[in-house]
Protein backbone atom coordinates (compact mmCIF):
# COMPACT_ATOMS: atom_id res chain seq x y z
CA UNK A 1 0.00 0.00 0.00
CA UNK A 2 2.51 2.39 0.58
CA UNK A 3 4.34 2.10 -3.08
CA UNK A 4 0.47 2.90 -4.40
CA UNK A 5 0.81 6.57 -1.85
CA UNK A 6 4.59 7.13 -2.53
CA UNK A 7 3.12 6.94 -6.66
CA UNK A 8 0.70 9.18 -6.19
CA UNK A 9 2.62 11.95 -4.14
CA UNK A 10 5.19 11.70 -7.60
CA UNK A 11 2.80 12.02 -9.66
CA UNK A 12 0.62 14.97 -7.70
CA UNK A 13 4.04 16.37 -6.88
CA UNK A 14 6.04 16.57 -10.38
CA UNK A 15 2.65 16.47 -12.50
CA UNK A 16 0.35 18.44 -10.72
CA UNK A 17 2.72 20.94 -9.95
CA UNK A 18 3.02 22.62 -13.33
CA UNK A 19 -0.15 24.11 -13.60
CA UNK A 20 -0.32 25.56 -9.70
CA UNK A 21 3.81 26.91 -10.87
CA UNK A 22 2.26 28.69 -14.16
CA UNK A 23 -1.27 30.19 -12.21
CA UNK A 24 1.96 31.74 -9.95
CA UNK A 25 3.61 33.28 -12.71
CA UNK A 26 0.55 34.76 -13.67
CA UNK A 27 -0.55 36.26 -10.46
CA UNK A 28 3.28 37.83 -10.79
CA UNK A 29 2.78 39.23 -13.91
CA UNK A 30 -0.56 40.87 -13.07
CA UNK A 31 0.54 42.31 -9.48
CA UNK A 32 3.53 43.62 -11.98
CA UNK A 33 1.26 44.86 -14.88
CA UNK A 34 -1.15 46.96 -12.23
CA UNK A 35 1.94 48.24 -10.52
CA UNK A 36 3.18 49.52 -13.65
CA UNK A 37 -0.03 51.07 -14.44
CA UNK A 38 -0.03 52.89 -11.28
CA UNK A 39 3.56 54.15 -11.54
CA UNK A 40 2.92 55.50 -15.22
CA UNK A 41 -0.73 57.24 -13.72
CA UNK A 42 1.36 59.03 -11.11
CA UNK A 43 4.33 59.55 -13.27
CA UNK A 44 1.65 61.26 -15.95
CA UNK A 45 -0.33 63.03 -13.08
CA UNK A 46 2.94 64.53 -11.88
CA UNK A 47 4.17 65.98 -15.43
CA UNK A 48 0.72 67.31 -15.92
CA UNK A 49 1.22 68.98 -12.84
CA UNK A 50 5.02 70.24 -13.10
CA UNK A 51 5.05 73.37 -15.47
CA UNK A 52 8.48 73.05 -16.20
CA UNK A 53 7.71 69.69 -18.00
CA UNK A 54 5.42 71.33 -20.87
CA UNK A 55 7.30 69.69 -23.69
CA UNK A 56 6.31 70.42 -27.12
CA UNK A 57 7.64 68.26 -30.33
CA UNK A 58 7.85 70.19 -33.90
CA UNK A 59 7.25 67.40 -36.10
CA UNK A 60 9.43 67.37 -39.82
CA UNK A 61 7.51 68.64 -42.78
CA UNK A 62 6.23 66.10 -44.85
CA UNK A 63 7.35 66.98 -48.85
CA UNK A 64 11.09 68.03 -47.33
CA UNK A 65 14.14 66.54 -46.13
CA UNK A 66 14.62 69.74 -44.06
CA UNK A 67 13.87 69.47 -40.68
CA UNK A 68 13.18 72.02 -37.53
CA UNK A 69 15.93 74.95 -37.56
CA UNK A 70 17.29 73.60 -40.72
CA UNK A 71 18.94 70.98 -39.74
CA UNK A 72 18.41 67.05 -41.78
CA UNK A 73 16.45 64.62 -40.62
CA UNK A 74 15.83 61.20 -41.45
CA UNK A 75 12.28 59.74 -42.21
CA UNK A 76 11.16 58.02 -39.40
CA UNK A 77 11.03 54.36 -41.24
CA UNK A 78 14.89 54.99 -42.63
CA UNK A 79 17.26 53.09 -40.71
CA UNK A 80 20.51 55.06 -39.78
CA UNK A 81 22.97 55.77 -42.63
CA UNK A 82 25.62 52.92 -43.12
CA UNK A 83 23.20 50.32 -42.02
CA UNK A 84 21.02 48.03 -44.52
CA UNK A 85 17.44 47.85 -43.93
CA UNK A 86 17.48 44.64 -45.31
CA UNK A 87 19.56 42.29 -42.97
CA UNK A 88 18.16 39.53 -41.00
CA UNK A 89 16.03 40.33 -38.04
CA UNK A 90 18.22 39.67 -34.89
CA UNK A 91 16.86 36.10 -33.11
CA UNK A 92 14.40 36.05 -29.83
CA UNK A 93 16.40 34.33 -27.42
CA UNK A 94 13.74 32.22 -25.78
CA UNK A 95 14.25 32.82 -21.36
CA UNK A 96 15.10 29.60 -19.55
CA UNK A 97 14.35 26.95 -22.18
CA UNK A 98 13.41 23.26 -20.47
CA UNK A 99 12.47 25.28 -17.74
CA UNK A 100 8.97 22.77 -17.94
CA UNK A 101 10.95 19.33 -17.94
CA UNK A 102 13.67 20.72 -14.68
CA UNK A 103 9.89 21.51 -13.26
CA UNK A 104 9.13 18.32 -13.28
CA UNK A 105 12.76 16.59 -12.37
CA UNK A 106 13.05 19.16 -9.59
CA UNK A 107 9.82 18.37 -7.90
CA UNK A 108 10.17 14.79 -8.45
CA UNK A 109 13.47 15.39 -6.76
CA UNK A 110 12.09 16.95 -3.85
CA UNK A 111 9.09 14.74 -3.51
CA UNK A 112 11.36 11.74 -3.47
CA UNK A 113 13.31 13.38 -0.69
CA UNK A 114 11.04 14.07 2.16
CA UNK A 115 9.43 10.86 1.68
CA UNK A 116 12.63 9.16 2.05
CA UNK A 117 13.62 11.20 4.90
CA UNK A 118 16.79 12.78 3.37
CA UNK A 119 16.03 16.60 3.60
CA UNK A 120 19.83 17.22 2.35
CA UNK A 121 19.10 16.17 -0.85
CA UNK A 122 16.97 19.15 -1.66
CA UNK A 123 20.38 21.62 -1.21
CA UNK A 124 21.77 19.32 -4.09
CA UNK A 125 19.02 19.50 -6.09
CA UNK A 126 18.65 23.81 -5.72
CA UNK A 127 22.40 23.57 -6.18
CA UNK A 128 22.52 21.75 -8.88
CA UNK A 129 19.72 23.55 -10.64
CA UNK A 130 21.33 26.72 -9.99
CA UNK A 131 24.83 26.27 -11.19
CA UNK A 132 23.16 25.11 -14.38
CA UNK A 133 21.18 27.94 -15.03
CA UNK A 134 23.99 30.50 -13.54
CA UNK A 135 25.02 32.26 -17.36
CA UNK A 136 21.64 32.85 -18.11
CA UNK A 137 20.66 34.28 -14.84
CA UNK A 138 23.48 36.40 -14.62
CA UNK A 139 22.68 37.93 -17.98
CA UNK A 140 19.08 38.68 -17.88
CA UNK A 141 17.45 40.19 -15.06
CA UNK A 142 13.88 38.97 -15.57
CA UNK A 143 15.25 35.08 -16.32
CA UNK A 144 16.67 35.34 -12.33
CA UNK A 145 13.26 36.41 -11.60
CA UNK A 146 11.15 33.62 -13.16
CA UNK A 147 13.99 30.96 -11.97
CA UNK A 148 13.43 32.52 -8.22
CA UNK A 149 9.32 32.34 -8.70
CA UNK A 150 9.61 29.16 -10.72
CA UNK A 151 11.77 27.15 -7.94
CA UNK A 152 10.09 28.47 -5.10
CA UNK A 153 6.52 27.29 -6.19
CA UNK A 154 7.51 23.81 -7.48
CA UNK A 155 9.46 23.30 -4.42
CA UNK A 156 6.94 24.30 -1.79
CA UNK A 157 4.34 22.02 -4.03
CA UNK A 158 6.82 19.27 -4.17
CA UNK A 159 7.53 19.59 -0.30
CA UNK A 160 3.89 20.13 0.64
CA UNK A 161 2.57 16.97 -1.31
CA UNK A 162 5.08 14.88 0.26
CA UNK A 163 4.48 16.09 3.62
CA UNK A 164 0.46 15.77 3.37
CA UNK A 165 0.98 11.82 1.93
CA UNK A 166 3.75 11.33 4.49
CA UNK A 167 1.72 12.46 7.27
CA UNK A 168 -1.67 11.07 6.39
CA UNK A 169 -1.10 7.83 4.51
CA UNK A 170 2.64 6.55 5.22
CA UNK A 171 2.73 7.14 9.17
Amino acid sequence: MNVLWITVALLVAGFAGWPVTALVFRLARTIDDRADAAKAAVDAKRAADDPSADVTVDLPQAGGSQGVDGELTAAADAPPSGLSGSGPAAPAQRILRGGAIIGILERLGVCLAILTGQPVAIAYIVAIKGLGRFAELKETPVAAERFIIGTLTSMLWAAGTAAAIKVLFLA
